[in-house]
Formats: C-alpha cells, sequence, structure tokens
C-alpha cells in the first residue's frame, strides 16, 4: 500500500508543481500529499489499479533508468 500511496502522492505534486522535484520537496509537503492519495486510493476502492497502471506506466516513461532498476 505504501508504494501506491507514494505513487499517488508523487502524481498529485507533480500535476499542481511542474517547477518542482519530489524529491527535493520538504517532508511536511511530501506527507500532505500522501494524505490527499489516502484519500483518493480510499475513494476510488477497486478502481485504483486502472490509475496505478496508467501511473506505473507514466513513470517509466519519464524515467526509464528507474524500470531498468526495478526489473
Amino acid at each position: 500500500m505504501d508504494y501506491q500511496v507514494e505513487l499517488v502522492a508523487r502524481a498529485f505534486f507533480e500535476a499542481e508543481h511542474e517547477d518542482f522535484l519530489w524529491d527535493s520537496e520538504a517532508e511536511l509537503v511530501r506527507d500532505e500529499f500522501r494524505e490527499y492519495a489516502r484519500n483518493a486510493i480510499s475513494l476510488l476502492e477497486e478502481d485504483i489499479g486502472v490509475l496505478l497502471m496508467a501511473l506505473q506506466r507514466a513513470t517509466a516513461e519519464e524515467h526509464p533508468e528507474r524500470s531498468r532498476a526495478a526489473a
């Protein structure tokens, strides 16, 4: 579940702050977006799988080195 929360939180953050990097953002801000992500996941329930697959694909396309490292 933590991986799902992190993916959704990062997507929310990047959608709102195109000029900032998630990894260099303050932990307080990242925690706020993680809470948004938890709420979204809770509301979506079983539909979250579709969203997560899209986010994973988008992340792999933007950062191909991450998907190779995970393989």
